[in-house]
């Protein structure tokens, strides 16, 4: 090993993760005497596991099988104390579960590819991260000393956190997620922490494919997934040119092209996965970054269940310190005073904004932008984003401390889904949805509407809709009856108005059974639920030539309100539970799903079933 570095003693370990039973094996340079000694400590409890004498340039751990999954340091000294010769001497490394999920379904990636990065170990031009330098390296390897977190260590106040606040979890380093997503497989949620800028297309696919058949992930994160890089030589070789034009790659495979992954031409921007981005957001650097103790974020969404039990309002300032020294954000405009994302920069449109800060004051000590706190769907997954790098520092703050556990306890239950609040309900008594717009009819006979989303939009009125007990929409244009928005009123009609966010008429169509509470379209047809617990059906072809005659299908499961969504008719019990059955016309039983969160009304829209309470929430129906 060449002189990498000014202590006297340096060290790396030959791989940055293993398992119980494992040999990982240690190389040291420098003054290794008879005196030197290892000690070697969990980084999240503190607790020292061992103190051993080296006295050779090769030293040797079996990892014993009671040591548990966690981010280990090993401290290499030349007098033989507790603290290693100097940062060159201190040597991090995971310890695997030996049974992955045995213990805990969370996980915690640890960032060994941004620590490599950053290490300027060696000869000048080692480094990858620092960019503007003449000598910047493009291939760097781990086996080298010097490959730890940086001195502000972002990773450690969350994962000394996490023991305290009772959280069994379990450890990868991140490149044990390029191998792919068998290690995932035993896990309800990945945890993304502190300042994780360097990924391969390996570790994003992983990610991205365990999201997609219902993992979660919780990025407590900031400027994260901002470069692709690739790994070579089973892992210990790390590449990373910033350049298309310089990295042979390019002629070979333009997905594996290490540069910024929103950039060409890999074309695949990370707020896709992360839901935010370093292009949107702030950072400060060197000795400006005291201005993170100076920033807030401010409340968006105070209903939503990421800020369940703390007490904040909308408006309300929280997370004081907790932002820097890098933070993500997304493309917003404000709607009626909420934001919601414009999904131009490459974020999902399902992210829903919980909490923003503007921070384009640092530009004048770095980069200006701002700070974006959010929660969205990916595939069957969820992903939630503190979107700074420094969030581990704040949880000494009450509130997030709060959010940290509601995260954790959500995203790594296995009781989904749950009802999510998505806005207020305005004394809604119908829901209905068409071509992304949600129209609600109020008690006192307006007709609001806002966008199907999850964000905590306003209800803007747009019409009348005097005496509406029941809304519904077909999934698709049938027998020339329209696309729109169909009605059923206390007097017993059904009327149609064209789906537009603007004065319509209302058409009459035609008389409904008796005591018709509610309307569901689907299959051709229109179903009517009534207060005498009775099921009605009226073919659509019907409605469109006559005579207009209903069919009477059998009990309605005592419903006080109907709708229709993928092929079943869903309904509100009197019981308060949700019911269900297949949308045809023979026989069929009803089957109790789930608390209906005391609604009276509900509708289907892109997949959710939507219910109005004390606030407007949806869930997906199964």
């Amino acid at each position: 090993m060449k002189d990498l570095g000014d202590s006297k003693l340096a060290a790396y370990a030959e791989r940055a993760s293993c398992a119980p039973g494992d040999e990982l094996r240690f190389h040291l340079a420098g003054d290794v005497t008879p005196q030197t000694t290892v000690t070697v400590f969990d980084v999240p409890t503190g607790q020292q596991w061992l103190t051993a004498a080296v006295g050779s340039p090769l030293w040797t751990l079996d990892i014993p099988d009671g040591w548990a999954s966690s981010l280990y340091r090993a401290a290499f000294s030349s007098t033989g104390t507790n603290e290693p010769d100097g940062p060159d001497a201190d040597v991090h490394f995971v310890v695997r579960p030996a049974e992955p999920g045995a213990s805990s379904r969370i996980l915690v990636s640890v960032p060994f590819t941004t620590w490599q990065a950053y290490n300027r170990a060696g000869e000048p031009g080692e480094s990858i991260y620092y960019a503007e330098e003449p000598t910047r390296a493009a291939i760097v390897s781990f086996d080298r000393p010097g490959g730890g977190p940086p001195p502000e260590r972002w990773e450690h106040g969350l994962m000394r956190w996490l023991p305290a606040a009772g959280y069994p979890v379990e450890y990868c380093a991140n490149t044990d997620l390029h191998q792919g997503e068998e290690l995932l497989a035993a896990y309800q949620l990945l945890v993304v922490n502190g300042h994780d800028e360097y990924w391969t297309k390996g570790m994003r696919d992983a990610v991205e494919g365990f999201a997609s058949r219902g993992g979660n992930i919780a990025f407590f994160s900031g400027n994260t997934c901002w470069w692709q890089i690739r790994l070579e030589d089973n892992g210990r070789t790390m590449i990373c040119y910033r350049d298309a034009v310089a990295d042979p790659m390019a002629a070979i495979d333009s997905s594996q092209v290490t540069v910024e992954w929103s950039s060409a031409p890999v074309n695949r921007p990370e707020n896709s996965m992360t839901g935010v981005s370093f292009r949107r957001g702030a950072g400060t650097w060197g000795p400006y970054m005291q201005r993170m103790r100076e920033e807030s974020y401010q409340v968006r969404f105070a209903d939503h269940w990421v800020f369940a039990g703390t007490g904040l309002a909308d408006g309300d300032k929280f997370a004081h310190g907790a932002l820097g020294y890098e933070t993500d954000a997304a493309d917003l405009i404000e709607i009626d005073g909420v934001p919601r994302v414009t999904g131009q920069d490459g974020t999902p449109r399902s992210f829903v904004v919980l909490a923003t800060a503007d921070l384009r004051h640092w530009r004048r000590y770095g980069q200006g932008g701002a700070a974006v706190m959010g929660v969205f769907r990916l595939g069957a997954g969820t992903v939630f984003n503190a979107a700074t790098v420094n969030w581990g520092a704040a949880l000494d703050d009450p509130v997030v401390d709060q959010i940290t556990r509601n995260v954790l306890d959500r995203l790594s239950a296995t009781d989904r889904p749950h009802w999510e609040v998505i806005g207020g309900s305005d004394t809604i008594v119908a829901l209905g949805a068409c071509e992304g717009t949600l129209f609600g009819a109020t008690a006192d006979g307006v007709l609001c509407a806002r966008d199907v989303c999850g964000q905590n939009l306003r209800w803007r009125p747009i019409d009348t809709a005097a005496g509406i007990r029941g809304l519904a929409v077909p999934r698709e244009a049938a027998f020339g009856m329209p696309l729109g928005l169909y009605a059923v009123t206390a007097d017993g009609r059904l009327s149609y108005r064209d789906p537009v966010r603007e004065l319509s008429p209302w058409c009459d169509l035609a008389e409904t059974p008796p005591g018709t509470l509610g309307i569901g379209l689907i299959n051709a047809g229109i179903f009517a639920a009534t207060e005498a617990d009775e099921l009605w059906h009226l073919p659509l072809q019907l409605l469109a030539e006559g005579p207009v005659t209903w069919s009477k299908l059998g009990d309605a499961a005592g419903a006080v309100a109907l709708t229709a969504l993928n092929g079943r008719l869903f309904v509100i019990g009197r019981d308060g539970y949700l019911w269900t059955r297949r949308a045809g016309l023979e026989p069929a039983s009803w089957i109790r799903l789930h608390d209906a969160a005391g609604a009276h009304t509900l509708t289907g829209a892109a997949g959710m079933l939507i219910i109005a309470a004390d606030h407007l929430r949806w869930r997906p129906p199964a």
